[in-house]
């Protein structure tokens, strides 16, 4: 369902050669609906956003903050709310993860793509010194397992480290979950455990000191900002698992008013302010995605988590 509205959105942008904004929208404030806390990278993330994109729009737009159930309570209240565009979701892997459990009245059915703003691989890092190579880090757990770090426990930080070995043909990872990202990175230094599932943001400290070292990225292709670290694929480990962040609205939001939102959300990111934002956090301007590219990751997302927790029995069969 989500991907018979892209060509109807592209072409009310087309159209009118620029933002294709309806007779009366906006004609109130825009909500941006997140799980996240005040302060939290979701949270920054849709702020930084609508720094212009309330500019393009001509209208004011405020965060509401729905936490909880890593994302459930969220979506399940945003199905609840008029699909008229003054509402935005901010959709991340965590939502997909909830979708994917079934913990969550919201479907891929229910909503249509806007735009994406973060796509941050999940990185693999271990103490400076430890393993010469991603090779070897990986030989390293061929027969006996690793101690891995997580934020998580059946979401996206534990299953990247399972599918990892899983797929690398390594021993089965020990996981020790963690409160943040900032505590974990402080604890893989001290060696409470052996390697750990970062973003590049949350150990950015310890990599310039030289404390920690990223040795794989779980994604398709190299990171801009780490040239010299292997990808999983490049490895053959078929793994690539990203923090996600983006913007999806109600299926049946008129199209008219989808492209607006879409062209304003675009304009605001691909602006010098916020592609500072993605700089100061590792991230480059390929992070920001149209509807359609993110549209089919959105489907991907989802599909791809139901299967690895499946697989590694967080869901029944």
């Amino acid at each position: 369902m989500i991907k018979r509205y892209f060509g109807a959105a592209v072409l009310a942008v087309a159209v009118v050669g620029g933002p294709a904004i309806a007779e009366d929208y906006p004609s109130k404030t825009v909500e941006v609906v997140t799980h996240a806390g005040a302060g939290g990278g979701t949270d920054v993330t849709s702020r930084m956003m609508m720094l212009r994109a309330r500019r393009e729009l001509g209208q004011d737009m405020v965060v509401v903050n729905k936490p909880g159930g890593g994302g459930s309570v969220a979506m399940d209240y945003y199905l609840d709310v008029p699909a008229d565009g003054h509402s935005i979701l901010t959709f991340t892997i965590g939502h997909a993860a909830e979708m994917a459990k079934g913990r969550t009245e919201m479907t891929l059915d229910d909503i249509r793509p806007i735009a994406r703003g973060t796509d941050d691989p999940q990185i693999l890092m271990v103490r400076c010194g430890d393993y010469d190579s991603a090779q070897a880090f990986v030989d390293a757990q061929k027969e006996t397992p690793l101690t891995y770090g997580t934020t998580h426990l059946g979401n996206i930080d534990d299953v990247s480290a399972f599918m990892f070995t899983l797929k690398g043909g390594m021993a089965t990872p020990k996981i020790v979950p963690f409160e943040g990202g900032g505590e974990l990175a402080t604890q893989l230094v001290a060696g409470a455990v052996d390697a750990a599932v970062l973003n590049l943001a949350e150990a950015g400290s310890q990599i310039d000191a030289g404390e920690i070292c990223p040795i794989v990225v779980l994604a398709d292709q190299r990171m801009s900002a780490l040239p010299d670290v292997s990808t999983a694929k490049e490895m053959d480990i078929p793994v690539s698992f990203s923090t996600v962040r983006g913007f999806v609205v109600h299926a049946d939001t008129p199209d008219e008013v989808a492209a607006a939102i879409e062209a304003a959300l675009l304009a605001s990111m691909n602006h010098g302010v916020y592609q500072g934002f993605l700089t100061s956090v590792g991230l480059d301007s390929t992070s920001v995605a149209g509807s359609e590219e993110w549209g089919n990751q959105l489907t991907t997302m989802v599909t791809d988590m139901q299967a690895a927790l499946k697989e590694l029995g967080f869901i029944e069969n």
